[in-house]
């Protein structure tokens, strides 16, 4: 594979991401005439943890691409299990993605995953742009709802399939804005809000890693019976910091994604 296959995939994401998410626009719009040149840190992509859509499958395209695994990651609180993918030209973002335990759900939550899976064309998930092809299958809303009672990952899954559910600013890249709370208030000065869940700041400088998003935006999403504003997708914001040996850290910290993983919630 080559690697204008990989960026052609990574724009591709953007613009997807970006028509459901035009805040993140909206922010790299804000922050570009501010005088600042924007790096993605990382993409995040959610499934479950089923054989046919499970975190090996959605990593191969870009294990191909010369992406590497790097870290792996527990959730216990939601039940999510992740890995994340780094490339060898540091320019490219990384990788993460997450997938939820569904031997740790009840059956009914079981037998809808299955039911949507089994929606899903034949070998669609080995196309090198599986990542960015939207919603494979068929949801009403009452099963949105009834997922949404046991996980929102699962029913943000469900509603919007597979594409990204947000992109990150890298912080170090910034000249304005290198400090996380300086932008943070520009942010919310500019009329984003912020997921505050555990702080608005999640990490520190002590665990090497800080990290901010907004809140995910409301959207129209179709389902079969009818039309729903739910979340959708939320923009992140990484400062990462130097480890004894002088190299930026890379990984991820559990307890601060935790949180961030809450950007979709609709208790915010």
């Amino acid at each position: 594979m080559s690697t204008q296959n990989l960026a052609q995939l990574l724009d591709k994401m953007w613009v997807d991401y970006t028509a459901i998410n035009p805040l993140a626009q909206k922010i790299y719009d804000v922050l570009t005439a501010q005088g600042e040149a924007l790096s993605n840190d990382h993409i995040a992509l959610r499934t479950f943890n089923h054989p046919r859509i499970n975190i090996e499958v959605l990593a191969r395209p870009f294990l191909a691409w010369g992406y590497k695994e790097m870290g792996d990651y527990q959730f216990p609180e939601k039940k999510l299990y992740a890995k994340h993918y780094q490339h060898s030209d540091p320019k490219m973002p990384k990788i993460f993605i997450s997938e939820l335990k569904l031997e740790e759900f009840s059956p009914a939550l079981r037998e809808t995953v299955n039911s949507l899976v089994n929606q899903i064309p034949a070998n669609a998930e080995t196309a090198n742009d599986f990542t960015s092809i939207g919603r494979p299958w068929n949801v009403s809303t009452a099963t949105y709802d009834a997922l949404l009672k046991e996980s929102d990952y699962a029913a943000w899954v469900a509603a919007f399939g597979y594409r990204p559910n947000h992109f990150t600013v890298y912080i170090n890249d910034l000249k304005k804005f290198s400090d996380i709370r300086v932008l943070n208030e520009f942010l919310k000065e500019n009329g984003f809000k912020l997921n505050s869940s555990g702080g608005e700041v999640k990490g520190s400088k002590e665990v090497l890693l800080e990290q901010s998003s907004t809140l995910a935006n409301n959207i129209e999403v179709t389902f079969s019976d009818g039309k729903r504003m739910i979340p959708a997708c939320y923009y992140e914001f990484a400062k990462r910091y130097a480890m004894p040996n002088g190299n930026l850290y890379q990984g991820f910290v559990s307890a601060s994604a935790d949180k961030i993983f809450e950007s979709t919630s609709k208790g915010q």
